[in-house]
């Protein structure tokens, strides 16, 4: 039986499969959108995306220069193809019944998961909420890491390009995790604007 990790892991990399081929050599990053459904940590889901320097001129022709860096790295300017991603794999049965069932039964196998109406206290369902939450943040990292030390993006996309994860109910958490997720000399540009200053 597939488990919730290899689920991901090969949607992640048929995602990079459906990128539109005539698009591919204006790629410059894969998108990971962090999300859940509505914004619920019990129903985590990822959509896989990209975008393209053709986008970013497009975005500066209409913004300031002191918006390059926004325009080409923050998902707030990213265009479907990177806000909405190709593919959308997780906890999201509309979407991906299958990475459903298998996160359900992984959480429930772990003393995770839990129903509304449940008699739990406001304490534990916290503490479980932050479990998942956290889990999945990191199988999202793992998952990026894979594309990269699997070939998949070269692969896929003849070249190394970065991944960047972005939640976006927490900002700020972007570069911790695209910076646990990508070789360093593929993010010396995001990481440029790191209010951490991480290198």
């Amino acid at each position: 039986m597939e488990t919730f990790r290899q689920h991901i892991e090969q949607a992640a990399a048929r995602a990079l499969a459906e990128f539109p081929p005539e698009t591919v050599p204006d790629i410059y990053t894969v998108t990971f959108r962090i999300d859940s459904v509505d914004q619920d940590p019990r129903f985590p889901y990822l959509a896989i995306g990209y975008n393209t320097d053709g986008e970013v001129r497009r975005m500066l022709a209409t913004l300031s220069p002191s918006e390059a860096w926004e325009a080409r790295w923050s998902y707030a300017y990213f265009p479907p193809s990177g806000l909405e991603g190709v593919r959308v794999a997780g906890h999201d049965p509309e979407h991906d019944p299958a990475g459903a069932q298998a996160h359900r039964r992984e959480a429930a196998a772990e003393g995770l998961w839990y129903e509304d109406g449940d008699a739990l206290t406001a304490e534990e369902i916290d503490r479980r909420d932050e479990l998942l939450d956290r889990r999945f943040h990191e199988l999202c990292v793992d998952v990026a890491r894979g594309l990269h030390t699997g070939g998949h993006i070269v692969a896929a996309l003849g070249r190394p390009l970065p991944v960047i994860l972005y939640d976006m109910f927490d900002p700020d958490a972007m570069f911790a995790l695209t910076a646990a997720a990508n070789p360093a000399d593929l993010i010396t540009e995001f990481m440029a604007e790191d209010p951490a200053g991480r290198p």
